[in-house]
């Protein structure tokens, strides 16, 4: 399964979801798994999942700089 080779490979290199299809950007356990393990995966996120704010929490907290990829929305917010 995708899905499952795609997780695997996320847990150990956020990075791995520039790789992903569309399908799998949208996904949102997948995009969590992935900038929990580095923030900066948030570039290949949706952009609907750039606009979450536990997503971009998540990313944030891993690596501060990831906050330059969240929507415009969630970039202006101090409570992250």
């Amino acid at each position: 399964n995708n899905i499952v080779s795609a997780n695997l490979a996320v847990q150990k290199n956020g990075l791995s979801l520039q790789h992903a299809g569309d399908d799998m950007r949208r996904d949102r356990e997948l995009v969590l798994t992935a900038v929990r393990q580095n923030g900066l995966a948030l570039e290949w996120a949706d952009d609907t999942l750039k606009q979450d704010k536990e997503v971009v929490s998540a990313a944030v907290k891993q690596c501060g700089g990831s906050l330059m990829f969240a929507s415009q929305e969630l970039c202006c917010n101090k409570n992250l």
